[in-house]
């Protein structure tokens, strides 16, 4: 089993899907520096989960749970083009 994880900043290569998450999130929310995307791939696929401010938690969920349901559809897509699973999960703000 392969367990590989690393998060923004790191010099490692990017899971399919990352790139097209930070630049529809940071094009979303407002409080940029506190925007955390964790990569994590094993047997099942690729984990992206993501953490923002309290503020912005409204805006990626959207209204009745419309933006994330979207991300995640989309994540779907790109990872099929590349054959892989992606799955995105949303971190609660402390």
């Amino acid at each position: 089993m392969t367990d590989l994880t690393h998060s923004t900043g790191s010099g490692q290569a990017d899971f399919p899907g990352y790139a097209f998450l930070k630049y529809v999130l940071e094009q979303i929310i407002e409080d940029k520096d506190q925007l955390v995307i964790e990569q994590q791939e094993d047997d099942l696929g690729i984990l992206l989960t993501v953490s923002v401010s309290d503020s912005d938690m409204g805006k990626l969920i959207g209204k009745s749970g419309q933006t994330i349901k979207a991300l995640r559809t989309l994540l779907r897509i790109v990872g099929g083009n590349a054959d892989k699973r992606v799955n995105l999960k949303v971190l609660e703000p402390a």
